[in-house]
């Protein structure tokens, strides 16, 4: 169990070090934006509904081998292994086309977000952007143990101040 949570928690970590993926449009409330994305998810389920197929990789063979001493040579069998079962959902990029398109009817576009260097995030003051700001090339991303993120583009020092 201590196992399973590690990995969890080390899945956790990993995913909040990555960019911040959301649909975008500036000027939108934050709040406005998960509304849509989650009108989009349940009409894109309803569209697209998981449709879950199980299926079966094919089976390994592993040769026997031959093992030669002073009173001959010997072989041990050749031995089959289950290749294993898995699950596709066959609908899935289907359900991912039809909220893309959804949300873009609604005026979005899929971004993703860099994460802001330790430099960035330590000196901005914390707050959760509450309204989409307008991106620019240096914007990045911070996110929050909460689960809430802030957008900041820092400003760019010139060599004459």
């Amino acid at each position: 169990m201590k196992l399973v949570m590690r990995i969890l928690v080390a899945g956790l970590m990993v995913g909040a070090c990555g960019p911040l993926s959301l649909y975008y449009r500036p000027g939108v409330e934050v709040s406005r934006m998960q509304t849509d994305a989650t009108n989009c998810e349940v009409e894109a389920l309803r569209d697209a509904p998981v449709a879950n197929q199980i299926r079966q990789r094919p089976p390994i063979y592993f040769p026997g081998n031959r093992f030669c001493t002073g009173n001959g040579c010997y072989y041990n069998p050749g031995y089959w292994v289950d290749g294993g079962l898995y699950t596709v959902d066959v609908n899935q990029d289907l359900r991912r086309r039809v909220l893309d398109i959804c949300m873009a009817n609604k005026g979005y576009q899929p971004v993703s977000i860099p994460r802001c260097p330790a430099n960035v995030s330590a000196s901005a003051p914390r707050a959760a952007t509450s309204t989409l700001p307008a991106l620019a090339r240096n914007s990045c991303a911070i996110r929050y143990d909460d689960g809430s993120w802030q957008i900041v583009t820092p400003q760019v020092s010139t060599a004459s101040e």
